[in-house]
């Protein structure tokens, strides 16, 4: 009996370890290209955010010109569109242009990023990071858009 319990609390461990596992939403910074590829032949000029999703998959929101703001979640292999949502807006387009977000990423290579799960720019020009570094441990960077260093690391 105590075998059996032993075994059975040995593979929910197992099963939980792999939910665990597929639920880690990063992708490597080398895949930064590819993300960017897709959101330019969707039509994005300014990206607002980007997030890595499970299984390859990305979603994207920003502007794809002077009225329209789009959120997109595609496959990063094919380009499969998954969701789209858009908004006509008032406002002008903002956010970081493909050059910013490179700009940013380089920032955040150097601090030692080398997955990356969430590009995100707020409306006061900081832009935020978050990822993993090498040993699988959290990282946050924080930098100004348009800035080669980093203004804030977070490491847990």
């Amino acid at each position: 009996m105590t075998i059996k319990m032993l075994i059975a609390g040995s593979l929910t461990a197992l099963a939980l370890g792999a939910t665990a596992a597929q639920a880690d939403d990063t992708l490597p910074v080398g895949s930064l290209d590819a993300v960017l590829e897709r959101g330019a032949a969707y039509g994005f000029t300014h990206y607002l955010e980007i997030e890595a999703k499970e299984r390859g998959q990305v979603e994207i929101e920003g502007w794809l010109d002077d009225e329209w703001q789009a959120e997109v979640r595609l496959s990063l292999e094919s380009g499969e569109l998954f969701k789209e949502s858009r908004k006509r807006k008032d406002d002008s387009p903002w956010g970081m242009s493909e050059a910013e977000v490179r700009l940013a990423m380089e920032v955040a290579v150097a601090e030692g990023m080398v997955e990356f799960e969430e590009v995100e720019i707020k409306r006061d020009d900081l832009i935020e990071i978050e990822g993993r570094d090498e040993d699988g441990r959290e990282l946050e960077v924080t930098t100004r858009q348009g800035a080669e260093e980093a203004e804030r690391v977070e490491r847990d």
